[in-house]
């Protein structure tokens, strides 16, 4: 696997796994590889592909699933990212139509009042135009 196309970087992953469960320091096993798993799991989210197509180079596809779920149950994903969030790293940010609505808003009409005969002073605007109610 090409590890240069990976999403999470060093910088990135210093901050992440301090708050990830596995760790030596945890009371159960240690987990194997969670970056390697949370690479699959933005694959995945980047993608919209089912687990099933996980490329094998992330790992059986039905162990990473299992995986994915346990730790969506324990909370860690939520965990996660309360744990990241008074920590911003804004190397992107992302706005997009779920998040903003875009409303059309047309400029007012205006249109030409009848032909205009000049005789004497010049035309001022509100002689030319005036705006469609």
């Amino acid at each position: 696997m090409n590890e240069q196309r990976f999403v999470v970087t060093d910088r990135v992953w210093l901050r992440l796994e301090p708050h990830l469960p596995g760790k030596a320091s945890d009371a159960r096993t240690t987990a194997k590889d969670n970056r390697l798993f949370l690479e699959a799991v933005f694959w995945r989210v980047r993608t919209g592909s089912p687990w099933r197509d996980l490329p094998p180079a992330f790992g059986n596809w039905n162990s990473q699933f299992r995986r994915f779920r346990r730790w969506a149950k324990a909370r860690v994903f939520e965990n996660l990212f309360n744990g990241m969030i008074g920590d911003p790293d804004l190397e992107y940010a992302l706005i997009d139509g779920t998040i903003v609505q875009v409303h059309y808003l047309p400029r007012p009409r205006i249109e030409i009042a009848g032909p205009c005969v000049f005789r004497g002073d010049p035309p001022t605007d509100s002689d030319l135009m005036r705006p469609r109610v």
